[in-house]
């Protein structure tokens, strides 16, 4: 089959690969329905992740499984199903704890941008709907199996709470999901931080209140213009780099709450800041299989359309464009079609 494989920054090519096999008796095979490009991916695409050979990429998914391993239970071939991208097996105690992401069997989700893909650990990875759904909410059942669950997860660690004020650093596709979470969670007031015009757009669509295109000292300033002088009683962290955690340090209030989802890049955190700041902080790779249920169920019943973040769609074979056009941020987050 052919799927998308990174040879080094910037060389990434649809090309022929193996089709997936059971490899484990708790694995399963599916079609995808649909696939996608992350933001993490432009990492090693920029040469800011190291890349040791040629990489099977893509790890956002949703579709039909064809084959499952003997020990799997409870998902059957013909189900339609979304996974994470963090696979777990559910009954561990971190799992239990609701932290999938740091399960004791832990992998990490690949080869996704692909028509079909192994699941490892499937019955507790995989959630499978009711029926097959309608065509119309692939996008934004693929939305939720790591770019809103991320977000989701970057509000629910912020505290994010009924009548809350909150401000999301980052204009990507993930910091636009932390603002759909934040209005489904009931906060009052969405300060989302962005300089482009469509991306400013759809914030307003999925809720925001406010924008500020600010950045620096002059962007801390305009948000406590907003919030009287107080800042945010939740901030969410969907950037990753230096200036982006440091934005969120200095826009969240005494005893408010961090939620960073962004995968840190030259990070350093200054104690006596966090200390004296009385800065709250939870984040990580989100535990997006504690969520997926209540997801899912919102998106079925029309309630959330988190698809609307896919604003580029092309076929598996342009791979390498869609690639070019989030890296030159010409798109916001494309979708695959397989």
């Amino acid at each position: 089959m052919l799927a998308t494989v990174l040879h080094k920054p910037g060389d990434i090519r649809c090309e022929e690969v193996a089709d997936p096999k059971i490899l484990h008796p708790t694995d399963a095979i599916i079609k995808l329905s649909a696939s996608c490009i992350c933001g993490s991916d432009l990492w090693p695409y920029r040469g800011l992740q190291p890349v040791d050979g040629p990489m099977h990429m893509g790890h956002e998914y949703c579709g039909i499984v064809v084959e499952v391993g003997a020990e799997v239970r409870n998902v059957r071939p013909g189900q339609f199903v979304v996974g994470s991208f963090c696979l777990s097996d559910n009954p561990c105690p971190h799992c239990r704890f609701g932290f999938q992401s740091s399960c004791a069997q832990r992998e990490f989700m690949s080869g996704a941008q692909a028509p079909y893909a192994r699941v490892a650990l499937a019955d507790g990875t995989l959630v499978a709907t009711a029926e097959v759904p309608p065509a119309e909410l692939v996008p934004d059942l693929l939305a939720v199996s790591d770019v809103l669950g991320t977000g989701w997860y970057a509000a629910d660690a912020a505290e994010v709470r009924q009548g809350s004020t909150v401000v999301v650093v980052g204009d990507g596709a993930v910091g636009l999901m932390g603002v759909l979470a934040a209005r489904e969670m009931g906060a009052e007031r969405i300060i989302a931080m962005s300089r482009h015009a469509s991306r400013q757009r759809l914030a307003r669509e999925f809720g925001a209140t406010d924008i500020v295109a600010e950045r620096g000292e002059e962007g801390v300033a305009r948000i406590k213009d907003l919030t009287r002088g107080v800042g945010a009683d939740s901030v969410l962290e969907c950037v990753g780099t230096a200036e982006s955690f440091d934005q969120a340090l200095a826009v969240s209030r005494p005893g408010g709450t961090i939620g960073y989802v962004g995968v840190p890049h030259d990070v350093s955190l200054d104690g006596q800041r966090l200390f004296f700041g009385q800065k709250r902080m939870l984040g990580g790779p989100a535990p997006v299989r504690r969520f997926l249920p209540d997801l899912m169920d919102r998106v079925l019943k029309g309630r959330i359309k988190p698809g609307k973040v896919f604003d580029l769609q092309l076929p598996l074979a342009d791979v390498a464009e869609g690639y070019r056009a989030m890296d030159e941020r010409r798109a916001i987050k494309v979708m695959l079609s397989v």
